[in-house]
């Protein structure tokens, strides 16, 4: 690893090589989705609770910037290309650069990969380049690891996850986002066999109580870290949520 993606990633995971990341890159696809409607205001919010990082848009990442301050990491995604206006086949597309993300000031990129997907050819290709180029410049890639299995493919959704997280890191990822099951069941396994750090993401909008639950279910398994979104943003404090989420992450 160059010495300029150790830096970078150093403001992506905390001094214990843990994360706490707050996802806040909805917008794009979905939306104002309430919170996220005034994007100052969220993230002033967001980051008062201390997280490690953000997984921003531009446009979150324009119009949230004076209410960050210094001390939280950047991961600037760089994928997407589609809205809930299309319909439910979505389809992501690289639609921005490593060299863009440098220029504004991000310390780590991220795109998704949806692995047993009928174009997961052209998804693992256009990672792969995007790989190459963080390399070239020193920026540390996260790779969200989605699992969209065609009929037949004769593998449990656990099984099917260790794979595609071990392919993620395999085409160059240096943090992988993916999902923890309801049971938590393989995770470990999956963890175990993935050489970068994993971090659980939140997923559906859940009560607070099943958040925290699932939060110290990931860690418990080797999660290296989270990465929630609407749990968070959406939470009637979300100051305090990240403190509880931090503490978890932390301990």
């Amino acid at each position: 690893m160059s010495t300029g993606k150790e830096v970078r990633l150093a403001r992506i995971m905390g001094r214990d090589g843990k994360a706490l990341v707050v996802a806040m890159d909805h917008a794009a696809i979905a939306g104002p989705m309430g919170a996220l409607a005034e994007p100052g205001e969220i993230i002033r919010r967001v980051v008062a609770g201390e997280p490690d990082a953000l997984l921003l848009t531009r446009g979150m990442l324009r119009h949230g910037r004076a209410a960050m301050g210094p001390q939280v990491g950047i991961i600037l995604r760089i994928t997407g290309g589609f809205t809930v206006l299309s319909g439910m086949d979505f389809h992501d597309r690289v639609i921005s650069t490593v060299e863009e993300a440098l220029r504004w000031g991000a310390d780590g990129v991220a795109v998704t990969v949806k692995f047993g997907y009928e174009s997961e050819g052209e998804f693992i290709q256009a990672a792969s380049a995007v790989a190459d180029s963080c390399d070239r410049w020193g920026m540390p890639l996260m790779v969200e690891v989605m699992l969209v299995p065609r009929g037949g493919s004769g593998f449990p959704e656990g099984e099917g996850l260790t794979i595609a997280a071990r392919a993620a890191a395999e085409l160059g990822a240096d943090l992988i986002k993916t999902s923890l099951q309801e049971d938590g069941a393989g995770f470990r396994e999956l963890v175990e066999g993935c050489p970068v750090p994993v971090l659980a993401l939140g997923g559906d909008l859940k009560d607070e109580g099943a958040v925290l639950q699932m939060a110290k279910r990931a860690m418990q398994a080797g999660a290296a870290g989270l990465a929630m979104g609407r749990n968070v943003w959406l939470a009637e404090d979300p100051e305090a949520m990240v403190q509880k989420l931090r503490e978890v992450v932390h301990s």
